[in-house]
């Protein structure tokens, strides 16, 4: 049999990974974002009233943004902006009140940041349960999950240095016997 006989088998593609992840990538970007506003609050212990505002406006418009295709029709587009708009602008009044009306002297600051991305989370989980939308409804229970993370994290802050320097030791440790591996196994092929 000669080499012609047999076709080759097609190499997986990139493509469809690609298609995915552009797909997804505006989730990502709100979940980092979500992420990276967390950290902030956490290092700077300052209450982001203004970045949870923006981050409400942000999910609102994505909400819009990936429920319109599946509308076709005019009058249901129009709904879908009139109820995220109200959704969203219910999210909104309500974290004014919170920083609002000296229901802020009541709370640290760290805690007000808090309150707003427990508003936030909420806000994101109802309108994933009103689309059916799993990937909604995942920002909003990661955004929820931050908030008791966030509480631990400045607990446990000094123990989660210490774990992730023994980490560090155990791989610059390692790294060696790696590199040794694998130029014994070059040097026997």
């Amino acid at each position: 049999m000669s080499t012609t006989d047999y076709e080759p088998i097609p190499e997986p593609e990139a493509a469809p990974l690609r298609s995915t992840l552009i797909k997804q990538a505006p989730y990502i970007v709100v979940l980092i974002l979500a992420i990276a506003g967390v950290a902030y609050s956490n290092l700077t212990r300052q209450s982001l009233v203004g970045y949870w505002e923006v981050m409400a406006v942000v999910v609102g418009v994505l909400c819009i943004i990936t429920q319109w295709n599946r509308i076709e029709e005019r009058n249901g587009r129009f709904r879908l902006i009139g109820t995220q708009v109200l959704h969203w602008g219910a999210v909104l009044v309500m974290m004014n009140i919170m920083v609002a009306f000296h229901v802020q002297s009541l709370m640290p600051t760290q805690a007000i940041s808090l309150v707003l991305l427990a508003l936030l989370a909420l806000g994101t989980f109802t309108a994933g349960v009103a689309f059916l939308s799993i990937q909604i409804c995942f920002l909003g229970v990661a955004m929820a999950l931050t908030v008791p993370a966030i509480a631990w994290l400045t607990q446990s802050f000094l123990f989660l240095l210490l774990v992730a320097v023994l980490i560090a030791g155990i791989a610059i440790a390692l790294w060696p016997i790696g590199k040794g591996l694998k130029r014994a196994e070059a040097y026997e092929a």
